[in-house]
């Protein structure tokens, strides 16, 4: 099996498809008509301070936290300027291993979809932990598991998909922060508070809209091939109506005060 280099492969992805993300998520619908960065957001309400946002991309989250002291960090140019062309700011290009910020300085971080790719993921909380005052809050959203059967039609597409693409679930560097996320955050000394999954819906109405949520994928070392019949299987699928699920996890931990 060939090692993925995810440092290089994510700065490639994100490079040639900067924004993708939201327009996914953006458009996705949870079971009370809010979008996952609404639901992400939604217990910070209260929350005063300053706010990270690691990994932000194009920024979404901004929109929804008006509030001075947001920053937005990430280590995609492209992204970056995708997040700028939209009037999200102020933001600062680093990584999330090597925070450019003094000790204890934030008040709340909220890392929308991202936990599951940055390496390494040990260096990364450990920064997280040096940049957040004691009792600061860390707000996190990640993939999730196979959604319930409610949602039957839309996993058996995906399950097509998987097939076309000749693999068994996307892939991660990692897997442990999904489901296990609120363990592994307890384990590098955050509190959970909560930890909530949540399946939302992205209508597939159109082939474009196919192609984007291949296009979505991350996929090191899937045969260009594979994802052309991928793209093609989700395409003839497609029609107004029909919707595909998005399973996520929400786990809302904070700092001990002390």
């Amino acid at each position: 099996m060939t090692t993925v280099d995810w440092r290089r492969y994510l700065a490639d992805y994100h490079g040639r498809r900067p924004g993708i993300t939201e327009r996914i998520l953006g458009r996705a619908i949870g079971p009370h008509g809010e979008t996952p960065y609404a639901w992400l957001v939604d217990p910070l309400e209260e929350a005063p301070g300053r706010v990270l946002d690691l990994a932000c991309g194009s920024a979404p989250t901004r929109d929804l936290l008006h509030r001075p002291g947001w920053l937005g960090l990430d280590s995609s140019a492209a992204e970056l300027g995708t997040a700028a062309a939209a009037g999200r700011g102020p933001l600062v290009r680093a990584r999330a291993d090597a925070l450019p910020l003094p000790d204890k300085t934030v008040d709340v971080v909220t890392a929308a979809m991202c936990l599951q790719v940055l390496t390494p993921l040990d260096v990364v909380l450990a920064e997280l932990r040096r940049v957040l005052r004691p009792g600061g809050t860390m707000v996190a959203l990640v993939p999730s598991g196979v959604p319930p059967l409610a949602h039957i039609s839309g996993v058996l597409a995906w399950v097509q998909v998987m097939r076309a693409l000749r693999i068994s679930s996307e892939s991660w560097p990692n897997p442990q922060a999904r489901d296990g996320l609120a363990p592994l955050l307890r384990w590098n000394r955050f509190v959970v508070e909560s930890d909530r999954r949540q399946v939302f819906r992205r209508e597939i109405a159109n082939a474009t809209e196919a192609t984007l949520m291949i296009d979505g994928l991350y996929l090191p070392g899937v045969e260009p091939t594979a994802i052309a019949r991928a793209k093609s299987l989700l395409a003839s699928w497609a029609c107004p109506g029909r919707w595909l699920p998005i399973p996520l996890r929400r786990v809302v931990t904070h700092l001990p005060s002390r």
